[in-house]
C-alpha cells in the first residue's frame, strides 16, 4: 500500500519475485473512484458506461477462457512408482465407474457340489476357502468390538480437533476480513477527501473553459473591426502600415 505524508494513495500488487509467471508488460491498470463516482445511477450514463466496458472487453487481450493462462503449469503426474493408482486415475479421467469388490461371493460359505462330493482336493481347497470366510467374519467382530469400544472416544477427539481447526480458520477470515474492511474504510476516506479537491479542480477547469471561450469570442471580435478598420482605411487611401511604423513606443518614465 502505497504512502504520502500518511495518506493512503493505492493498493500495490503483490512483488514480482513472488508472482514469476505474471508479466508485467501484460499487466492492465483499471483506475476507479467507487466512492465518488455516483455517475453510474444515471441510465444515460450507465448504457454508455456499459457500452465502453463492453468494447473494452472486446479489446482486451485476457479472455475468460485463458484466465489460468498467467499461472505456471501443473506438474504431470506419471505414477512410475505406484501403478495401481495411475490405472485408477486413468480410470476417473475416463469417467468410468469404480470397480466393486464383491465381498459377499468372496466369504461366502460354500460346500462341493454333489460331483465332487467324493474328491478330497476339492473338500481341501472349500475347506480353506470357508476357514478364511470364518476368519473374516472373526476380524469384523474384533473390529466392532474395538469400534464400540474405543470408537465414540475417538469419535469426540476428532471433533474436538476439527472444532479447534473451524475455530482458528474463523480466527483467520475473521482477520482477514477486518484487513479488508481497514482498507476499504481507508479508500473509502481517502477518496472522500479528494473529492473536495478534485471538484474544485473541476470547476475551476470548467471556468477556465468559460473564459477561454470569452476570449476567443473577444478576439474574434476585434479581428472584425480591425478587418473592418483597414477596409476603411483602404478605401480613404490610407496607408496604416507607414503610419504605425512612424510611431515610437512609448518610452518609461
Amino acid at each position: 500500500m502505497a504512502m504520502n505524508n500518511g495518506d493512503v494513495l493505492m493498493l500495490e500488487a503483490a512483488p514480482e519475485a513472488a508472482r514469476p509467471w505474471a508479466s508485467a508488460a501484460n499487466a492492465e491498470v483499471i483506475d476507479a473512484l467507487p466512492y465518488i463516482d455516483d455517475d453510474y445511477g444515471n441510465p444515460q450514463i450507465k448504457s454508455e458506461v456499459d457500452r465502453l466496458v463492453e468494447e473494452e472487453m472486446r479489446r482486451s487481450s485476457r479472455k475468460p477462457a485463458d484466465f489460468l493462462k498467467e499461472l505456471p503449469p501443473l506438474p504431470k503426474f506419471d505414477f512410475e512408482n505406484c501403478p495401481v493408482l495411475g490405472k485408477e486415475y486413468e480410470r476417473v479421467r475416463a469417467g468410468k465407474p469404480p470397480v466393486r469388490i464383491d465381498f459377499e461371493s468372496r466369504y461366502k460359505l460354500e460346500m462341493p457340489p454333489p460331483s465332487k462330493k467324493n474328491d478330497d482336493a476339492a473338500w481341501k481347497q472349500y475347506l480353506q476357502k470357508n476357514q478364511r470366510s470364518l476368519q473374516q467374519k472373526m476380524i469384523e467382530l474384533e473390529n466392532l468390538e474395538l469400534m464400540s469400544k474405543h470408537g465414540p472416544e475417538l469419535w469426540r477427539q476428532n471433533n474436538h480437533r476439527l472444532e479447534v481447526y473451524l475455530t482458528r480458520m474463523q480466527r483467520l477470515a475473521q482477520e482477514q476480513n477486518e484487513e479488508i474492511e481497514k482498507v476499504n474504510r481507508e479508500r473509502k476516506y481517502h477518496q472522500q477527501t479528494t473529492a473536495y479537491e478534485l471538484n474544485a479542480l473541476s470547476q475551476e477547469w470548467r471556468q477556465l473553459c468559460v473564459k477561454n471561450m470569452e476570449i476567443q469570442s473577444a478576439c474574434a471580435v476585434l479581428e472584425t473591426q480591425i478587418d473592418s478598420f483597414k477596409r476603411e482605411a483602404a478605401e480613404r487611401g490610407w496607408n496604416l502600415e507607414e503610419k504605425l511604423e512612424s510611431l515610437k513606443p512609448l518610452q518609461p518614465q
